[in-house]
This record gives structure tokens, C-alpha cells and sequence, in this order.
């Protein structure tokens, strides 16, 4: 068990919890293989989805016990009427000390100064390929130019930018070479993810082909003299770095799940289902708390009673599941 900080709360495991990843939508203007089907999912409505108000008074109440990082996730977040709004209001949070945001890139260009202003310093830009046509292939939406110039726009604006590939058997394993190599040049983090069974159909292959370790393998083939970094405390990737290039490549074992020993975050779907662990299928719905009118006091004694019963890692959460895992990404949240 670690020492104890004031103001932070451990779960049963001794990990502390400062990191929520905060889902503003289910929708997204793309229809990604490995997030969701073809035909896309049939979209909630915004009854069903918690209001601004109410996200803001969560993540005040969360910020009270600790939780200090917010990244917003989706969806796609910028589908979402006034998010830009909602974005300042949460930066003006007390305790919230970073602010970020996961973004397909396609609507992102015209807030870059303003998200600059409110003090957002990272941004993930999930991009699969370099090749305009597996991008359409991948995607389903002839999309690649906006979201590669957005690529550049958020590097040219001084962010720090993690670009999100999940690596797919027999739909983008050509371009993990390709984007390490964009690297060379730019001061850009490029992240390969495995690929999760989280599109709406489950899992795609018997196996998982492109685990991590064959992932660094393939780069490793062309950069033999590839250097191990340091990883920051409560990374999710394994991190590397080509001698002399500017960026940085890391691999995240999502379906491995060989880093959940130092998991310090937890998720707010758009439609209020609180999780624990990416695996497990919700364990209470603030979205109906809150409309039940639970005190903020209430709330916090809530969230400490279910922080102290948090799986050992997502393999234990996925056998505590009602169901099998049939939900889409952009359910859940990235």
C-alpha cells in the first residue's frame, strides 16, 4: 500500500484514483470497424443522456475526492451542441488540473485556439492509417485529409499529441511501420492499441492476432536499435523512442490488460453508467442518482463505497459481468 496523499482515495487494491475519462456523447460521425457496425447503433435520446449540468456537479464532487485529471472522451465529443462551452465551464472546476480531450479530428480545427485558451495541453487523435483508402475502408468516411490536417494543426499550436492505431489483422498492420516513422520528423506520440471486442459485435477474431508483443516485434524489424523509455507512473503503454527521431511510439495491451496494476482511472458513459475497470458493465448509474435528488454528500459516501469494491483487473471484471461484452466504444467511452 502506498503513502497516503490527503485528498486522493485508494481502492481496495492501494491504487489511488485521480483520473476520470468522461464520455460527453454516444454519437459519432464515423463508423470505425473496431468501434462499432456498419449500420452504426441505434443512438439514445438526450433524456437518456446526462445534461452538462449534471456532468459538471459529478466531476465537482469527484474533484473533492481527488480526481484532478479530466480527459473527455465520446463518441465523437465535438458532435455535441456547445461543447466547446461546456469544456471552459469544466476547466474552471477547483481541482481540476488537466483537462484533455480524445477526438477523430474531423470537427476539432476550428476550436484549437480556444482550447489553447482554456489551458487544454494534450490531445489524442485517433487515426488508424496514413493511406487515404484504408482510412475510407476503416472509417467508412472519406474523412483522412481533415483529420491529417488536424494532425498537423494541433502539433503547429504546440499540444502535445497522442495519435490512437488500433492495430487490426488484415485492415492496417502496413501502416504501423508508416507511422512510426512519422516520427521521425514530429514531436508526436504514436500509440498502437489492441484491438477490444468493444464494436457492437464482439470480438472480430477467434484470437487476438496483433497482441502487443507482435506489434513490437514488427517494429523492431525495421528499427532493431529501438530504445525501452521510462514509463510514467500509471502509463497504459509500453513506451519506445527510434535514436534521434523527435516523437515517441507506445504499444497499449487493451485486451492483454497487462497494466491494470496501476489503473488510477475510471469512466462516466454519456448515458451516466459509472465503471470501474473498461471490462466490467457499469457499476451504478449516476444519471439516475442524480435525478433522484441524492445530496452531494450522498454522492461522494456512493462513490467511496464503490471505489473500496474495484476489481483486481479486467479479466476479474469481466467475469463479473451480467453479459457478455456486445456493447460499442462509443457507448462506453474510450
Amino acid at each position: 500500500m502506498p503513502t497516503q496523499i490527503p485528498n486522493i482515495i485508494y481502492d481496495n487494491h492501494g491504487r489511488p484514483i485521480t483520473y476520470l475519462r468522461l464520455a460527453v456523447t454516444d454519437r459519432c460521425n464515423l463508423r470505425c470497424f473496431y468501434c462499432m457496425p456498419e449500420v452504426g447503433v441505434k443512438y439514445l435520446p438526450k433524456s437518456k443522456l446526462l445534461t452538462y449540468e449534471e456532468m459538471l456537479r459529478t466531476v465537482s464532487v469527484l474533484s473533492e475526492l481527488g480526481i484532478s485529471k479530466v480527459r473527455i472522451t465520446g463518441g465523437e465529443p465535438f458532435v455535441r451542441h456547445n461543447m466547446i462551452d461546456f469544456m471552459y465551464q469544466l476547466s474552471e472546476i477547483e481541482g481540476i488540473n488537466e483537462l484533455n480531450i480524445t477526438t477523430n479530428g474531423i470537427l476539432t480545427g476550428k476550436y484549437i485556439r480556444q482550447m489553447k485558451e482554456m489551458g487544454v495541453r494534450a490531445v489524442n487523435l485517433s487515426l488508424d492509417t496514413l493511406d487515404k483508402k484504408r482510412f475510407f475502408e476503416i472509417a467508412r468516411r472519406d474523412e483522412f485529409d481533415i483529420v491529417y490536417k488536424t494532425l498537423f494543426d494541433l502539433l503547429d499550436a504546440g499540444f502535445e499529441v497522442k495519435v490512437n492505431a488500433v492495430v487490426m489483422d488484415g485492415k492496417n498492420t502496413k501502416d504501423i511501420l508508416p507511422l512510426v516513422e512519422l516520427t521521425r520528423n514530429h514531436k508526436v506520440s504514436i500509440r498502437f492499441i489492441e484491438e477490444m471486442p468493444f464494436n457492437g459485435e464482439g470480438a472480430h477474431y477467434p484470437k487476438l492476432e496483433w497482441n502487443l508483443h507482435r506489434i513490437l516485434s514488427e517494429i523492431k524489424s525495421k528499427y532493431p536499435d529501438l530504445q525501452k523509455l521510462t514509463d510514467s507512473p500509471n502509463s497504459t503503454s509500453y513506451n519506445y523512442q527510434v535514436p534521434n527521431y523527435q516523437g515517441n511510439v507506445g504499444i497499449i495491451a487493451a485486451f492483454s490488460r497487462t497494466f491494470c496494476g496501476t489503473c488510477n482511472r475510471i469512466r462516466l458513459t454519456a448515458t451516466g453508467d459509472l465503471k470501474t475497470c473498461l471490462y466490467d458493465d457499469g457499476v451504478l448509474n449516476i444519471r439516475d442518482l442524480l435525478r433522484s435528488g441524492i445530496t452531494n454528500e450522498d454522492l461522494k459516501n456512493t462513490f467511496l463505497q464503490v471505489f473500496k469494491n474495484r476489481p483486481k483487473d479486467g479479466f476479474e471484471a469481466e467475469r463479473g459481468r451480467k453479459s457478455v461484452i456486445s456493447e460499442s466504444m462509443t457507448t462506453i467511452g474510450g
